[in-house]
């Protein structure tokens, strides 16, 4: 159907540069215009109702419309609604969004940078990494090792980091001192009769292997995400991060955690690293430290990397790193009031006791001629469909079967993300047992009429 004239998505055609995007595609069929949200629903222009079941981008945790957030927004920008904190400038809501952080934070970390994206909480680490090593004199102890398929956001050092074809064609990515280590799948990656703590053992031998051949001298950190999100929620096989951590200490190679989507209970946790046994010498987070109701982001670091780099600092003058907008005071007081509230309606125990039930109707799917594996921990989970279940074949990605049941659920008001094949399911933290049940009832009606259309077009086995 031709768009309208004037309309909000005729306009957004004409002006806006979307992320994520085929642009070609977008001109012909434009966007859903999202205009108002409220708890897990969301509400386009057309006042059609949707329940946004990956919580905007994993991010939106107490939902759409929080009162909450809203007041602490305002009360701040009527106080102070900017001031940066170059040069020994501070205010009082970064400080007190440190000293709370640093409170929630693993006992490995001890100081905190704001930064404004998942991507930039990165970055800084990155650079940080490169500082430190600098600091004690190991200048070629650079490269950084990330994931296949792991995620880590968009900006260039992110995206060279990031561990996904689509992040690097087209924009010469990855830059050099980025390499990357094997997807820990095992459904996917496994070999026949592998056994998860067999293929972890492998996992961590080619690490080790890696690094041997890279040069332990050269090899500065590994980052991992506790789940990997943006990757299609690959949860880790069982012992893998005891034996990639062995791997790390050997070579004396620091391990980040990128806890942007895991972080603030997500896993059943208030950390993944603690749902998984991680340890992190620098951990980042982002999406639902403010709720995303406000842009702000941490790279929260260890004691000895901090003393390295404030010895640096002192003799060079300055750390010569940061944003305008690092730890903006409206978005920390943001961020305060939702670790406030995070608190106080022990949101912990709410994910907990909703999670047992979000996996079981998750598990529910298991059987779907349509769906190869199911893979959750918490309160966010997948299923990778298949051509074929008992092959585990895969469809093309020419066929673009994600594509498709994304549109089917969305037909059925449901708003989900596909990462290829896999439709991934993260919805806010504050969804309740009902919802739950609503939520999965409607991918079901997508799901089975996926299938159909697929299976009358012979493009997969029923």
């Amino acid at each position: 159907m031709p768009l309208q004239p004037n309309s909000p998505e005729a306009r957004d055609v004409a002006y806006l540069l979307h992320p994520y995007t085929n642009f070609r595609q977008h001109e012909e069929q434009g966007p859903m215009v999202i205009e108002r949200g409220d708890g897990v629903h969301v509400w386009d222009t057309g006042g059609k109702q949707y329940i946004e079941a990956m919580a905007g981008l994993w991010s939106t945790s107490l939902g759409f419309q929080h009162k909450r957030l809203v007041a602490a927004a305002v009360k701040q920008m009527e106080t102070l609604p900017y001031y940066h904190q170059f040069g020994q400038k501070s205010h009082l809501p970064g400080i007190d969004l440190a000293e709370k952080l640093m409170g929630l934070a693993p006992t490995t970390v001890s100081k905190v940078f704001f930064n404004n994206s998942g991507s930039e909480a990165n970055d800084t680490a990155i650079k940080i990494i490169w500082y430190y090593n600098n600091a004690r004199g190991r200048h070629q102890k650079k490269k950084i090792v990330g994931r296949v398929n792991g995620y880590h956001g968009i900006t260039l050092a992110a995206a060279s980091l990031t561990g996904r074809s689509l992040n690097h064609a087209g924009f010469d990515a990855p830059l050099d001192r980025f390499i990357h280590t094997g997807n820990p799948h095992h459904y996917r990656c496994g070999e026949e009769g592998e056994s998860e703590e067999e293929f972890a053992t492998r996992m961590a031998e080619e690490l080790d292997a890696l690094i041997e051949s890279e040069g332990p001298d050269t090899v500065a950190a590994f980052f991992a995400e506790p789940v990997m999100g943006a990757g299609g929620v690959i949860v880790p096989p069982a012992t893998y991060f005891e034996k990639i951590q062995k791997v790390l200490r050997k070579h004396d190679v620091l391990f980040v955690a990128d806890e942007v989507i895991c972080g603030f209970c997500r896993t059943g946790n208030f950390w993944g690293s603690q749902t998984f046994g991680i340890e992190p010498d620098i951990l980042t987070c982002a999406k639902a430290l403010s709720s995303s109701y406000l842009p702000i982001s941490a790279t929260m670091i260890s004691d000895h990397i901090y003393q390295a780099i404030a010895d640096a600092s002192a003799k060079m003058g300055v750390f010569g790193h940061g944003y305008t907008y690092s730890g903006h005071p409206v978005a920390a007081a943001v961020a305060l009031e939702t670790l406030a509230i995070y608190e106080e309606t022990d949101m912990l125990g709410h994910v907990r006791s909703v999670a047992p039930h979000f996996q079981e109707r998750l598990q529910g799917f298991a059987g779907h001629p349509l769906v190869g594996e199911v893979r959750g921990v918490g309160l966010v989970g997948a299923t990778e469909l298949v051509k074929n279940k008992e092959t585990r074949e895969a469809f093309a990605a020419s066929e673009g079967v994600g594509n498709l049941v994304n549109d089917l659920c969305a037909q059925h008001g449901l708003i989900t993300r596909p990462v290829g094949d896999s439709m991934c399911f993260a919805p806010p933290l504050i969804i309740r047992d009902s919802e739950i049940d609503d939520l999965f009832d409607r991918y079901a009606k997508a799901l089975d009429e996926g299938l159909d259309a697929l299976t009358r077009q012979g493009k997969a086995v029923a």
